[in-house]
């Protein structure tokens, strides 16, 4: 990742000089914009990927957390708003990142941007969104909840100093995404929503997902994949090939296949 020079909210994983679409990427709690590296090589040629760096993590590791999920929205979205060439936004949220990429796309509309379309996974729908205690537990019951879900490498859960490092970012993390309280009644997204789902994934109610539905007024599916609550992060080929399915975008190639 390309860190920018004022340590801002977004970093590049790679840079187009005229991109075709930027791919806006939100990590879910405890995770850092290195998580979607992985997605550089899967794009779509003239594609440029943009991920938010949170604060307290990667390059921005001695910044104090932001626990409210409507103002890190609003600030990505203000740095979105100034990036040259301006060019079409699909932001894409897992987990935690869905919520932030949600409230992103509502901070661009109130200023007159139109994303293409909002990707999300494995996150219930806004009004269901947030509650839970999860970030009041001891360390310990924290962090053997944490990796129960699959999402820290078994050394990495066995190293006590990274769990130390890492315990601060996720309980933080956690608080925002359980204080988190819907916006009433809010405007309806004007692009389409796709709902990507991992079969098996213990955080996710797979009935309730149908409820993304209503908050656009565009088109809207739930899409199943293998992998459960991480499943984002294997077969990233295939799941970005699918997110650019139906993008008709000037200047857009698809991925060439192997």
């Amino acid at each position: 990742m390309t860190p920018t020079g004022d340590r801002g909210w977004l970093r590049w994983s790679n840079v187009i000089p005229r991109p075709a679409i930027r791919l806006v990427c939100f990590p879910h709690a405890g995770g850092a914009a290195a998580s979607y590296a992985g997605f550089a090589n899967e794009l779509p040629a003239q594609a440029e990927l943009v991920v938010a760096q949170y604060p307290g993590r990667g390059d921005r590791f001695a910044e104090p957390a932001v626990e409210d999920v409507r103002r890190m929205a609003s600030s990505v979205s203000a740095e979105l708003l100034t990036l040259e060439p301006h060019a079409p936004l699909l932001l894409f949220g897992h987990s935690f990142g869905a919520l932030v990429a949600y409230e992103t796309v509502l901070a661009l509309q109130r200023s007159g941007v139109r994303p293409v379309q909002l990707v999300i996974s494995a996150s219930p729908p806004p009004r269901l969104a947030g509650g839970g205690e999860t970030h009041l537990h001891d360390d310990d019951e924290l962090w053997s909840i944490v990796c129960g879900y699959g999402g820290v490498d078994p050394e990495i859960a066995a190293d006590a100093d990274l769990r130390g490092v890492l315990l601060p970012i996720l309980r933080s993390d956690i608080r925002a995404n359980e204080l988190y309280e819907p916006p009433v009644n809010p405007p309806s997204l004007d692009c389409p929503v796709i709902c990507y789902h991992g079969i098996g994934d213990p955080l996710v109610n797979e009935s309730e997902l149908v409820e993304w539905g209503e908050v656009t007024n565009g088109s809207f599916s739930v899409r199943r994949r293998p992998g459960g609550h991480f499943h984002v992060f294997s077969a990233v080929g295939d799941l970005l090939e699918d997110v650019f399915a139906d993008v008709a975008i000037d200047g857009l190639r698809r991925r060439a296949v192997s």
